[in-house]
C-alpha cells in the first residue's frame, strides 16, 4: 500500500520574553517596615502596662491590643514583599 506524503511543519518557536530582574524596592520600605514592626510592638506594651488599658487610645479599652496587632501585621506583610 503507498504511503501518504507527511506534512512538514516549522518547529515551534516560543516568543521570546523579557527575563528582567524585579525591580528594586526604594530606599524607605525596610525603615518603614521596621518602624511599624517596633511602633505595634510599643503600642501593645503601653496597652498592656496602662491600668485598664486606658492608653494609647483612651475609650477603646482592649481594641488597643487589635490596633496594635494590625500595625504588626502590616509590617509583616511588607516584610513578605521585601527582596
Amino acid at each position: 500500500m503507498p504511503e501518504s506524503k507527511s506534512r512538514k511543519k516549522a518547529a515551534y518557536t516560543p516568543p521570546p520574553t523579557k527575563a528582567s530582574a524585579p525591580a528594586p524596592l526604594p530606599r524607605w520600605f525596610l525603615p518603614v517596615a521596621l518602624g511599624l514592626m517596633i511602633l505595634g510592638l510599643v503600642w501593645l506594651v503601653v496597652t498592656y502596662l496602662s491600668p485598664g488599658a486606658a492608653y494609647p487610645v483612651p475609650g477603646i479599652g482592649q481594641w488597643n491590643l487589635g490596633i496594635g496587632f494590625a500595625i504588626i501585621i502590616v509590617g509583616f506583610g511588607m516584610f513578605s514583599r521585601w527582596r
